[in-house]
């Protein structure tokens, strides 16, 4: 990769791991479901890979601050609801109260957020 194919910056580097990490987990996580069952698992693996192309696509292109804000967000409410999830499965306990239905509200935001970065103006 070329200097001109890296990431801009470190916000922009960690929506890249993030994304490496987020489709990696889901898809070793879509293994376990289909192997080792569990109610959360499946899905908190379909949030993990849907999710990884954003964080990708906004961590390559050097996205504007407001589409990296709302990819942050999507981020964080990401590890809140599959950490909820998994943790309901794998520990028998959840995160702590209300970090699923927080989590799952922080993703429709962080959706909303990159919804309305298409009707902000550039910067000159």
């Amino acid at each position: 990769m070329n200097t001109a194919e890296q990431p801009a910056n470190g916000s922009d580097r960690i929506l890249v791991l993030a994304g490496g990490l987020s489709g990696a987990a889901g898809v070793a996580l879509s293994a376990a479901a289909a192997h080792l069952g569990g109610a959360f698992v499946g899905t908190a693996a379909s949030f993990l890979i849907m999710h990884a192309p954003v964080f990708l696509a906004v961590g390559l292109l050097g996205a504007s601050r407001i589409l990296r804000t709302g990819s942050f967000v999507l981020l964080v409410g990401l590890v809140l609801f599959s950490g909820d999830l998994l943790a309901r499965d794998f520990v028998g306990s959840r995160l702590f109260p209300m970090s699923a239905p927080i989590g799952g509200t922080l993703l429709i935001g962080g959706w909303l957020v990159i919804a309305a970065s298409a009707l902000m103006r550039p910067r000159p």
